[in-house]
């Protein structure tokens, strides 16, 4: 049993540990879709809009599918908990899925080819939704400890920290370069192979790190709650919390996806800076910093002065640091951007120096923001149940992905139209693409441009966010007090 004081429960610091990794697992698959439209314009034969429109359609299928599944979470109490069955049947899901659509899709007469890839790319997502949901359905059960709690955040942003910077480097460092630059099939089947071993591998641990917590006693009050497909419209009308996170989350995905298209990291680093290689080490070389901001404020801050502060003091550090970046693009000179152990480095240049102090203090905060807000779900969730009495973890979690998912659904279009508007309408830019002034417009509204867009919409809904500290201590001991009596009565 988990340790209990006062209705208070907590879990062992390796249960966290365990159970965050099954961000990094679905970030894996996350990952590698990164290049599907490279997939879908040189291997399944459609063009750009079309590619860049599929990816869009596709998200809002995974967001429609959030509130069904999130349905049947909250239904789910068997033998083998709410949430590790989910864990494994999604895994499962996307590894077929996935392995037939790289693998098996190409092969097939070209006539049929694009309907048949929709056809398994839908069902992929399935799988997709299945175990992400996870990631915020069972924080709730792991712990309900205010103080305990950003330390799951902690280890999510330690794991998500080591994965991007690990990941742009194998793939687009190492395993571009390996395959001469060009994104084939070869390239795809090496990185499927890749992430789909790495996968597996955090989902065992998740269910694992899941079986101590994933009973009833530590579902909400601790009984079965009658769940409508009616309560998500209540939910949706009357929690505040739930409604300024998706409107903080949402923004903030949809520039993160725009930001991390790899379309936009060709056009910023391979044609405006001239140095591909760039894209892969950046990241390795803000991992300390992010991790010494994950600790601190993720961890500290958000203890000590709770998740909305952290989120205050992250948006706006990444705002500014975003504005100046913009401004050292504009008026430096990106073409001297160069790091040791891209082949070309030849010493330190001022664009260089001031776009790693830049990048650093933009990604530190930012980092704090992407992590906090996956705990705050549960934050939300506890809210649910001292307003209303209702534990539904699973239809907070979707209906924050569904709302989040729609809007950063967008994110493709966006970067498939932006192109298509400046003349790229058959192929996407690559690394060997000519700079033009254009492109250099695309590439900071990419990079930049919707982050800082994202980032402001932050500020204002976190003005509005009603679960302080106070707030959260106030509704743990209510709880707390529902279930004594509950005890009591039973008795």
């Amino acid at each position: 049993m988990g340790n209990q004081n006062g209705g208070i429960h907590k879990a062992k610091p390796w249960q966290l540990f365990g159970f965050s990794l099954n961000n990094v697992a679905t970030n894996m698959y996350l990952w590698q879709m990164t290049f599907i439209s490279y997939f879908l314009t040189g291997m399944i034969g459609v063009g750009v809009v079309v590619a860049s429109s599929l990816v869009t359609i596709m998200r809002i299928w995974d967001g429609v599918t959030d509130p069904f599944i999130g349905y049947i979470v909250d239904k789910t109490n068997g033998r083998f908990g709410k949430n590790r069955p989910f864990v494994v049947i999604g895994q499962i899901i996307m590894l077929a899925m996935s392995a037939i659509m790289f693998f098996a899709v190409p092969n097939v007469p070209k006539a049929g080819r694009f309907v048949v890839f929709v056809i398994f790319y839908a069902l992929y997502i399935i799988g997709y939704t299945l175990q992400c949901v996870v990631t915020k359905s069972a924080q709730t059960c792991l712990t309900n400890d205010p103080k305990q709690r950003p330390l799951l955040s902690v280890f999510i942003g330690l794991g998500n920290a080591v994965f991007f910077a690990a990941m742009p480097y194998y793939s687009y460092t190492y395993l571009l370069k390996k395959h001469n630059y060009s994104i084939d099939q070869g390239f795809f089947a090496e990185h499927w192979m890749f992430c789909v071993i790495c996968s597996l591998i955090c989902s065992v641990i998740v269910v694992i790190s899941l079986i101590e917590k994933d009973r009833q006693e530590y579902y909400g009050l601790g009984r079965s709650v009658r769940v409508t497909f009616k309560d998500y419209w209540e939910i949706i009308k009357s929690n505040r919390a739930i409604q300024m996170l998706v409107v903080s989350a949402s923004t903030d995905k949809l520039a993160t996806q725009a930001k991390g298209d790899a379309t936009i990291t060709l056009i910023v680093y391979a044609i405006i800076c001239g140095n591909t290689a760039v894209s892969g080490l950046l990241n390795a070389y803000t991992i300390l910093p992010n991790v010494f901001f994950i600790i601190v404020m993720a961890g500290w801050v958000s203890s000590k002065f709770g998740q909305k502060r952290s989120i205050q003091i992250g948006s706006w550090g990444a705002a500014l640091s975003c504005v100046a970046l913009i401004l050292l693009f504009v008026m430096g000179d990106p073409t001297t951007l160069s790091l040791p152990g891209d082949g070309v480095f030849s010493g330190w240049t001022v664009f260089t120096v001031l776009f790693m102090l830049f990048t650093l203090l933009y990604n530190g905060f930012n980092t704090v923001n992407s992590n906090v807000v996956i705990t705050m779900t549960a934050d939300c969730a506890d809210y649910e149940v001292y307003r209303s009495g209702r534990y539904v973890p699973g239809m907070i979690g979707t209906l924050f992905s569904f709302v989040d998912k729609l809007v950063s659904s967008l994110s493709a279009t966006i970067v498939g139209l932006m192109c298509a508007i400046i003349g790229f309408t058959s192929s996407l830019p690559t690394a060997t693409t000519p700079y033009s002034t254009k492109l250099f417009v695309v590439g900071m509204i990419g990079m930049y441009g919707l982050v800082l867009a994202g980032l402001i919409c932050n500020i204002v809904a976190m003005k509005f966010y009603p679960l302080s500290k106070e707030k959260m201590e106030e509704i743990q001991a209510e709880i707390a007090e529902i279930k004594s009596r509950q005890s009591k009565q039973a008795a």
